[in-house]
């Protein structure tokens, strides 16, 4: 199967500042991926370029299209969400559906309507009566009725309180994913999603310093739990991170097999957020 995201040695400047360095990637139909990294680290730019939004050098392919010159036609295959903070505050949800509807060859005004009909908004409830929550799910509704091959997250759910969080990505799986759309999301709440991600991208100064399949992370890193007595053994093996927890050293280990591991202490398979803070060591210094 041809990839949906196609990139090599994609590099973007502002100025003397490299926002993009190299990055290579191949995401294929089907994947949750999650695009990781702190402020800064270029995901914004990533995603900026894969939209056709701002200028790179390099190779880009999404869709099969480049979105420097095909922009358009890659449009009417693509979805994006920002910030729900994009719609306008006089419109009313019927008047935000005949807007898409016009706009967007793919959408499905029927199908939107449907979504709309598990919420408390009405047809002539305008934004500024909406609370944050109702707003987004106004936006979802509006984007998951577009039949799009690739829907693009930046930051989708920041500001929203864990009960809107969680019914964002609960919709995403159940009313809009399946096995021929791809789902790019980058976002700084990692914990709350991991469980449905399928791929995972840690980018740091604008360069991808990961690139791994989530089933693939149990046979590759390690967490130790070690006692005093056997932290030392433990450094000997050179692991990747090492942190406090109550008076016992935590290791995190890349590619140490775990039966080398297991006479140490107890071992379990790192969450990403510990994974992704012993990646990004040092960048926060």
């Amino acid at each position: 199967m041809s990839a949906v995201i196609e990139a090599q040695g994609l590099r973007k400047r502002y100025g003397t500042r490299l926002a993009l360095d190299g990055v290579s990637l191949n995401i294929p139909a089907g994947r949750i991926v999650g695009l990781v990294g702190p402020n800064g680290a270029g995901k914004t730019t990533l995603l900026k370029s894969i939209l056709g939004l701002v200028p790179f050098e390099g190779s880009l392919h999404v869709l099969g299209r480049d979105p420097r010159t095909d922009r358009d036609a890659l449009m009417t295959e693509v979805s994006f969400i920002a910030d729900v903070a994009v719609l306008p505050r006089w419109i009313r949800v019927r008047e935000a559906i005949d807007f898409v509807e016009g706009v967007h060859p793919r959408f499905d005004r029927a199908r939107c309507e449907a979504l709309l009909a598990h919420t408390r908004l009405s047809p002539g409830m305008r934004v500024r009566e909406m609370s944050k929550g109702m707003i987004v799910q106004l936006h979802l509704a509006l984007v998951m009725a577009i039949n799009a091959r690739l829907l693009v997250l930046d930051e989708p759910t920041l500001g929203l309180d864990i009960l809107y969080r969680k019914q964002f990505y609960q919709n995403l799986l159940n009313d809009y994913f399946d096995e021929e759309k791809t789902i790019l999301v980058s976002t700084h709440q990692v914990e709350e999603i991991e469980h449905i991600l399928t791929d995972l991208l840690f980018i740091r100064e604008g360069r991808i310093v990961l690139d791994i399949a989530m089933d693939e992370v149990a046979g590759r890193f390690t967490e130790l739990m070690a006692g005093p007595d056997t932290a030392e053994r433990a450094r000997a093996l050179r692991p990747l991170d090492e942190r406090q927890v109550f008076g016992r050293s935590v290791f995190l280990f890349d590619g140490v097999p775990r039966d080398e591991l297991a006479a140490l202490g107890e071992l379990r398979t790192p969450g990403v957020s510990d994974l992704f803070v012993a990646v990004m060591k040092g960048t926060y210094a």
